[in-house]
C-alpha cells in the first residue's frame, strides 16, 4: 500500500471535516450548546482508555451498590455472596491426566519413526 505524504494530508484534510461536521450535528441535537460537542471530540481524540484493574472495578461496583442501597433505603451489603469453587473432581483431573499421557505417547512414537 503506498501511503504518499499528499494522501496522507488530505486523509488528515478529511477527518478534520469529518470531526467538524459531528461537532456541528452534535449542537443541533444538544440544543446549541457547544459544550457537549467539545466533550466529544476531546473523548475521540484523547485516544483509547487504559485499562481498569480488577480491584479498581471491584471498589467502584462496592461504591456503586453503596449508592444504590442509600437511594433505597437499605443497607447495601458488604460482599457479594463468594462462588463456588468450581475446580476440577477427582475422576476429571484423573481423566485429563490419562487424556495427556496418550497425546505425549503419541508424540513420542511420531518422532522415534522419523
Amino acid at each position: 500500500m503506498d501511503l504518499s505524504l499528499n494522501k496522507l494530508q488530505e486523509a488528515v484534510a478529511i477527518r478534520q471535516q469529518i470531526n467538524g461536521l459531528e461537532r456541528r450535528l452534535a449542537s443541533l441535537f444538544a440544543g446549541g450548546g457547544s459544550s457537549a460537542a467539545a466533550r466529544t471530540s476531546s473523548r475521540r481524540s484523547g485516544g483509547a482508555r487504559k485499562p481498569m484493574s480488577a480491584a479498581t472495578r471491584a471498589k467502584l461496583a462496592a461504591a456503586a451498590r453503596a449508592r444504590w442501597a442509600q437511594r433505597k433505603g437499605t443497607s447495601a451489603s458488604k460482599a457479594p455472596a463468594k462462588k463456588k469453587g468450581g475446580g476440577l473432581t477427582a475422576a476429571g483431573r484423573k481423566r485429563l491426566s490419562a487424556l495427556m499421557k496418550a497425546r505425549w505417547a503419541a508424540r513420542r512414537r511420531a518422532a522415534k519413526r522419523r
